[in-house]
């Protein structure tokens, strides 16, 4: 159902009664220059020239009065009309919207709809029939099912829910509890090693803390020495200053003019030295060059530039 429609100057119906009434009398007209303000105008807020007031429209450089039928208004915009609320347009008028039994008008007032446990058939509002163990849903334009019920074709069948399970929030299925998985229509125990425990979902089991997973069993950790057991508890790491080799903690060997890394399982040069192999040489500065900021590689003094692989003085 169409609720509105803007009458504005460019349609036909509209320009023939506008038409009409220009050519009335009593109806103020501009002669001479075009330029000159018609009656029922004023100057545009901005720019030069002039437009209608509000409930006219510019026809022919004249300002003709909107013609609004019964049961309308003048719009917002003041260039056309809209049905009254419980109104709604046909053939350039509003005619009453014949709301039906049980029906109501929408928030537009422009059209109707069914009152809440109503549905539309055709221009009617019929009853919904709820079937026994249901109730209207949340929009009151259908059912669904009560809790502990599911929808079969168009009834409620009680749902048959199995040992070690419970109702879900939706009320219509059914969960496996703590420590049981889902078999087909029933609930199973899960099987949980030794040394594990259910995880937090308690649908799955994880290893105790210095056991690792094979399988489906939990097999200790062998912790070499110079080594500790990770915060997960299911692997290990190695001191600072050792490094993994297979299953065990070897010396990490630092050079002459290295360190150990952050990590402490590796090694790096010092500052004005970098890596060669499996040793630390001196990091060859050009001159007029210095040692950046990471300390194992240089930049050109201010004023110089680099030019294959040395410092040159810029040209000012």
């Amino acid at each position: 159902m169409k609720t509105k429609r803007v009458r504005r100057a460019g349609s036909f119906r509209s320009l023939f009664f506008l038409t009409v009434l220009a050519l009335a009398p009593g109806v103020a007209s501009v002669q001479g220059d075009p330029s000159e303000q018609s009656p029922n105008a004023h100057p545009k807020p901005f720019g030069s020239g002039w437009e209608c007031d509000r409930g006219y429209l510019e026809v022919d450089q004249l300002c003709v009065a909107i013609e609004i039928p019964p049961n309308a208004f003048l719009d917002p915009r003041g260039d056309g009309w809209e049905c009254d609320r419980g109104y709604q347009e046909a053939n350039a008028a509003c005619v009453v919207v014949a709301v039906p039994r049980h029906g109501r008008l929408v928030v537009s007032g422009h059209r109707w709809k069914c009152a809440r446990g109503y549905q539309q058939l055709g221009e009617s509002c019929v009853a919904i029939e709820v079937p026994p163990n249901a109730r209207l849903d949340y929009f009151g334009n259908g059912w669904e099912c009560n809790r502990g019920y599911w929808q079969v074709n168009e009834a409620c069948a009680v749902l048959e829910v199995p040992a070690n399970a419970f109702l879900d929030s939706s009320g219509s299925r059914w969960k496996c509890d703590r420590g049981y998985h889902r078999n087909g229509q029933s609930c199973v125990s899960i099987e949980v090693p030794a040394h594990a425990y259910l995880d937090h979902t308690g649908y799955g089991w994880k290893c105790d803390r210095g056991f690792r997973q094979r399988g489906a069993t939990c097999m200790p950790l062998e912790i070499p020495v110079e080594g500790y057991l990770v915060n997960s508890g299911n692997d290990w790491e190695c001191n600072h200053g050792f490094r993994k080799s297979r299953e065990s903690c070897v010396p990490v060997e630092v050079p002459p003019n290295g360190h150990l890394s952050h990590s402490g399982q590796d090694w790096e040069c010092d500052r004005s030295y970098e890596k060669h192999g499996d040793s630390c040489v001196v990091l060859g500065v050009p001159a007029n060059a210095h040692v950046d900021y990471s300390g194992h590689d240089w930049d050109c003094d201010p004023g110089y530039r680099l030019y294959r692989g040395t410092c040159m003085q810029s040209d000012r």
